[in-house]
């Protein structure tokens, strides 16, 4: 669960590191976010010292799909899965990623939440 002021990993190739969580999207009293939530964040650090191959500047303010998890989850068959990080992609106002490639796999969940554009640029499937 993800809730405001948590820091978080950049899980794409958009020149990032980490992130500080500002707000949860998707309701007037929605407090966590889970896998596949939308949030606010604001870049904290970034990958390379260099600015002209980021895409992002430090204390940027952007959107962020939650693609990793800490918390537990549960699959329709019983089974319970849980990964090592809480990890975001960054995306633009349209929905789209900023990153071209997503580091890391992720959960299937994606995919019938219809974000089939991380799923492609991801390298593998939980």
């Amino acid at each position: 669960m993800i809730q405001q002021e948590t820091i978080l990993k950049v899980a794409d190739n958009s020149g990032a590191k980490t992130v500080k969580c500002i707000k949860v999207l998707g309701g007037f009293k929605k407090r966590y976010a889970n896998l596949g939530d939308i949030i606010v964040i604001s870049v904290q650090q970034l990958r390379n010292k260099s600015k002209s191959t980021s895409k992002v500047l430090k204390g940027g303010v952007f959107r962020a799909l939650v693609v990793r998890t800490k918390k537990r989850f549960k699959k329709r068959d019983g089974s319970l899965f849980l990964l090592e990080e809480n990890a975001v992609a960054l995306i633009n106002k349209q929905g789209n990623p900023i990153g071209t490639r997503i580091l890391g796999p992720i959960p299937k969940t994606l995919k019938k939440k219809k974000f089939m554009k991380f799923v492609s640029l991801s390298i593998g499937l939980i």
